[in-house]
């Protein structure tokens, strides 16, 4: 009987031996990398550049700032409306400027009337004469006095002028002719000088541009007039070719991130502007980030 149960034992123990050993195989198998679900871009010459890039307006992206902070009592504009120089696109609450005019205005109405007094009795005095009563001093003392009250007139009305002035600072204009790209305030919100984002973003969209980040490790191979091609993330079968703009001429810190895992978020760039032509079969938008690959022409001859 001792014989069996050491039998049935050893059986047991040899199978859990096989099993432990068929788990750790399984688990130490690497699965199979999966294929990504967009094909990524290939270098299109050995000698190419890569770089990251940001769409932006054509002359960059507009962003409206306030003269001073406010209450926001308008907007005017939406996304995708189309501004002309000069357009109103948003107010603030001017009713502390509005009560000052007023009681400027009164102070206005004070000073003409004390200079059409003032005028009434000089012209009374010359038409009297020196013949009579009224001497020549008492005739200069009332011009004198005209004289005041006409320089205090003309104080009064600057002061109601520069009210105006500054109530027409809290009317927000369009600077450029353009397209609203952002309406980051609503009627009822406090408009800062400094925050996190602008109120609105404007910009030229007929011609959009591309600021490509380029190593700064790989600066002294960019030269004027450099070819380029750009891919929008996504979409790696229809290239779009670029014009060279500019090189800017100031090393930056790297801001524009592309969430790659091997990105360092401490690198400097060299930016590049490339101007990219209108295609309505292909939409890109403002702030689409795009790969680039920069070639020099001179490079690719033998």
């Amino acid at each position: 009987m001792s014989i069996y149960l050491r039998k049935i034992s050893f059986y047991f123990a040899l199978a859990g031996i096989i099993g432990l050993v068929i788990v750790v195989r399984s688990l130490s198998q690497v699965a199979p990398m999966p294929a990504p679900p967009i094909a990524p871009v290939k270098k299109p010459a050995s000698h190419a550049i890569a770089a990251s890039g940001l769409v932006e307006a054509q002359n960059e992206n507009t962003k409206i700032g306030v003269p001073v902070p406010g209450l926001v009592t308008e907007v005017r504009v939406k996304v995708w409306d189309h501004v002309k120089a000069g357009d109103v696109l948003m107010r603030l609450d001017d009713r502390d400027l509005q009560a000052q005019l007023l009681s400027q205005q009164a102070l206005v109405d004070v000073a003409t009337a004390g200079l059409k007094r003032l005028e009434d009795q000089l012209q009374r005095l010359q038409g009297v004469g020196t013949a009579g009563a009224v001497t020549q001093d008492d005739i200069s003392t009332r011009q004198n006095d005209v004289a005041v009250a006409r320089a205090q007139l003309a104080s009064s009305r600057a002061v109601v002028n520069q009210t105006n002035l500054l109530l027409e600072r809290l009317t927000i204009r369009a600077p450029i002719d353009g397209t609203i790209l952002q309406v980051n305030t609503r009627v009822g919100e406090y408009a800062a000088l400094t925050g996190k984002e602008s109120p609105m973003v404007m910009g030229q969209i007929d011609l959009l541009q591309i600021r490509a980040d380029v190593d700064e490790q790989l600066a002294p191979r960019i030269t004027e007039g450099m070819n380029a091609v750009a891919w929008v993330k996504g979409d790696s079968a229809h290239p779009i070719d670029l014009d060279f703009v500019r090189i800017e001429p100031f090393i930056v810190p790297k801001v524009s991130l592309t969430g790659s895992s091997s990105e360092r978020v401490d690198t400097r760039v060299l930016q590049v502007i490339f101007t990219m032509k209108p295609n309505s079969a292909r939409k890109v938008y403002v702030g689409q980030q795009v790969d680039i690959y920069l070639t020099d022409p001179a490079a690719a001859r033998p």
